[in-house]
C-alpha cells in the first residue's frame, strides 16, 4: 500500500492561498486607481454596469493569476 504523496496537495493549498491575496491585492489596487469608492456605487447605488465591469475584471485578473503559477 502506497503512502498519498503530500507535497502536491500543500503545493496547491500554497498556491491557492498565493492566488487569493494578489487577486485581492488587485481588486485593493483597482480600488484605488477608481475615482469613486466602487464597493459603494455597487452596493448601495445597485449600479449594474459597473458590477458587470468590475466581476469582469475580476476574472481577467483570476485568469492571468492561474496562468502565471500554472507556467
Amino acid at each position: 500500500m502506497e503512502l498519498i504523496q503530500l507535497q502536491p496537495i500543500v503545493n496547491s493549498i500554497l498556491f491557492s492561498f498565493v492566488g487569493v491575496i494578489i487577486l485581492i491585492l488587485g481588486y485593493l489596487i483597482i480600488e484605488k486607481i477608481t475615482p469613486e469608492n466602487t464597493w459603494k456605487e455597487i452596493v448601495h447605488n445597485k449600479n449594474m454596469a459597473l458590477a458587470i465591469v468590475f466581476a469582469a475584471l475580476i476574472i481577467g485578473i483570476s485568469l492571468i493569476i492561474s496562468a502565471a503559477i500554472h507556467g
